[in-house]
């Protein structure tokens, strides 16, 4: 059976990002577990804040495009969401929301979160490890995108101390739960390609 094709990208783009460390190891494990991984940064998809009446009259963004096409290119996604205010970051909130819109030919509404399962994690330098923005963001992906989110996510607390010199989870019980994430996201998308026609 081909490797499932899976996406990982962080929520954000601030240099030294405990998201984009747990986004690189997430792509180790993944490739571990014999994953075609593919990694992003938005950083290379500039999107303008969401505007429904833009949207309406000059279509979405080319990046919205080229993202929506990334999404849909895959089986599964994993995404590190950084936490702003108890809630995800806009970054991360305003592409969700640009691809969400985005149709091509006879494509039903949503088609980027059909079809394919999205995982979550998180590192936060705070004690919850981040846990505030996956609950948001499941909400926004599993309620308003209607897409399969698995129930296992990674927290890393204290995320500023939580990774040795080699980039890898200090802290056994995050690292036993990215395994676990990474395994579980890694079997829905084998299952997913199964059926596919």
């Amino acid at each position: 059976m081909a490797a499932p094709k899976i996406l990982v990208f962080p929520g954000s783009l601030r240099s030294g990002s405990h998201n984009a460390r747990l986004a690189a190891l997430a792509c180790k494990e993944l490739m571990l577990a014999d994953a075609d991984v593919t990694r992003i940064s938005l950083a290379d998809y500039p999107l303008p804040i969401y505007d429904a009446d833009v949207a309406a009259k000059s279509g979405p963004p080319f990046n919205a495009l080229k993202l929506k096409q990334l999404v849909c290119a895959q089986r599964g996604v994993f995404i590190a969401s950084p936490e702003y205010n108890a809630s995800i970051a806009p970054l991360l909130k305003n592409a969700i929301d640009w691809i969400s819109v985005v149709r091509e030919r006879d494509d039903p509404p949503l088609a980027a979160y059909q079809n394919r399962v999205f995982a979550l994690g998180a590192a936060s330098p705070g004690r919850s490890g981040g846990m505030q923005s996956l609950i948001a963001l499941r909400q926004v992906l599993a309620v308003g995108c209607r897409a399969l989110v698995i129930g296992e996510q990674v927290t890393v607390p204290n995320a500023a101390e939580a990774f040795d010199e080699m980039d890898q989870l200090k802290d056994t019980r995050a690292a036993t739960q990215l395994k676990t994430v990474v395994q579980k996201l890694v079997d829905y998308a084998r299952t997913l390609g199964s059926e596919a026609p």
